[in-house]
């Protein structure tokens, strides 16, 4: 009996071992990268202590035989297993993920070469003889979710009214420049990026259609450059104080208002599921590569992309993104590597500044909407005189929202909305 209550023992310590090795492993990767080792010296040595680890487990597990021929037996046992499973884990954790192929250029695409340092792909679209003065710049969302040829396509059609439109991927999206320190991304480049569009493109004010994550960018700048904006759109808007759906990159040097935490997980429970399906796969098998990376997201973004480039980290997103619920039939689409991973806390004083905006300023949300309803009030409350419009049975792609959109730019009234509440038929969070 005593005996038999030393071998399970044994085999509950071996088998704790066993469960712990990838968590040590892991933890080692991290703790490596935050001392600033190079990809391949954490990486070697994370996988060094999971193989200590998973032996130690193996030792634990299967008892020692008194037969000479028992222990040579489970010594070749034991080596076997190890030099598999570390062999297969060390192959998948070193073997590049499926990456995306670099996008191709859409119909009418250039780039701009701004003095930030920003290098950001864009089409123009206007008409054979420009009639309104002040420009369109439509500014996507994500961060990070772009979709140039779409953007474009739709936009371009404000051309027939005698506006000049410019669609662009913000940096680090889409077919524009990616950074090799992830941590230079932020609201607070965003802004000085458009302000140097503006002035490349000749202009005095601009109109701002924004979506998503767009609309945080686009009252950032109203509340910068109050009077450098005709109009602003903002539609489907992310929250003032929108976050990271998963981590947030510790603010850089040059952006110290923006008060991000470093590497706090952000959003909801549900965002921590998604990413824990995309890691684990539809099988439930682990990628070692992924949770490699993932937690390598949790500490270091220079280590992480070191480790992972843009294209590699798009399909990971894109994984991500696949996996979590939409209450929309077709989410956005189009990933931005590491910028779609950076906190975008907007500066505390931002509320305060938008109170003075005097600009038009005109709010959509939609019936099938992906952003909450609070967060278009947190807009409505945060620019008094701004109007709430809703689209109803109306996408951001419809005749409907192109109505709208040409009814406020040229100044005619649109329906407002009068209500706090969502209507009835309303589809997305709350």
């Amino acid at each position: 009996m005593a005996s038999f209550a030393r071998l399970a023992g044994r085999a509950v310590a071996g088998a704790g071992v066993l469960a712990l090795s990838p968590v040590l492993g892991l933890a080692t990767l991290a703790g490596m990268a935050m001392v600033g080792t190079e990809p391949t010296a954490f990486v070697v040595t994370g996988l060094a202590v999971f193989a200590s680890m998973f032996f130690l487990g193996l030792l634990l597990c299967v008892p020692r035989p008194r037969v000479a021929w028992g222990r040579w037996l489970r010594a070749v046992v034991i080596l076997g297993v190890e030099a598999t499973v570390v062999w297969q884990v060390s192959v998948a954790t070193l073997r590049p993920a499926p990456s995306h192929a670099p996008l191709a250029p859409v119909a009418g695409q250039r780039e701009w070469r701004l003095p930030t340092g920003s290098e950001l792909a864009y089409v123009r679209l206007a008409p054979k003889r420009v009639t309104r003065p002040d420009p369109v710049v439509f500014l996507h969302g994500g961060p990070g979710v772009a979709d140039l040829a779409a953007s474009s396509a739709f936009f371009g059609k404000l051309a027939a009214d005698g506006y000049e439109v410019y669609v662009y991927d913000q940096l680090g999206a889409g077919r524009s420049a990616r950074l090799r320190d992830p941590r230079g991304y932020g609201l607070t480049r965003d802004v000085e990026d458009l302000e140097a569009i503006r002035q490349a493109v000749g202009a005095e004010r601009v109109n701002l259609i924004a979506q998503d994550y767009g609309a945080q960018l686009a009252a950032a700048y109203l509340a910068a450059h109050p009077d450098r904006v005709a109009t602003a759109v903002l539609s489907s808007p992310a929250g003032l104080s929108q976050g990271s759906p998963t981590v947030s990159f510790p603010a850089s040097p040059t952006e110290p208002s923006q008060g991000a935490p470093a590497w706090q997980p952000q959003g909801r429970e549900a965002d921590g599921k998604v990413e824990v399906a995309a890691v684990f796969g539809r099988d439930g098998t682990p990628n070692p590569r992924l949770l490699a990376l993932s937690t390598l997201l949790r500490v270091s973004p220079q280590a992480a992309h070191a480790f992972a480039g843009d294209r590699e980290l798009d399909a990971y997103l894109d994984l991500v993104r696949e996996e979590a619920p939409h209450p929309c039939p077709a989410a956005a689409a189009g990933s931005g590597g590491y910028v779609g991973l950076t906190g975008r806390a907007a500066p505390g004083s931002l509320r305060l500044r938008l109170v003075k905006v005097t600009a038009p300023v005109l709010i959509v949300k939609g019936q099938c909407d992906e952003q909450s309803w609070a967060s278009a009030m947190e807009f409505r409350r945060a620019l008094p005189s701004a109007t709430l419009a809703y689209l109803g049975g109306g996408t951001y792609q419809s005749q409907v929202y192109l109505r709208l959109l040409r009814a406020f730019l040229s100044g005619r009234p649109v329906p407002a909305y009068e209500g706090q509440g969502p209507p009835p038929g309303y589809r997305g969070p709350a």
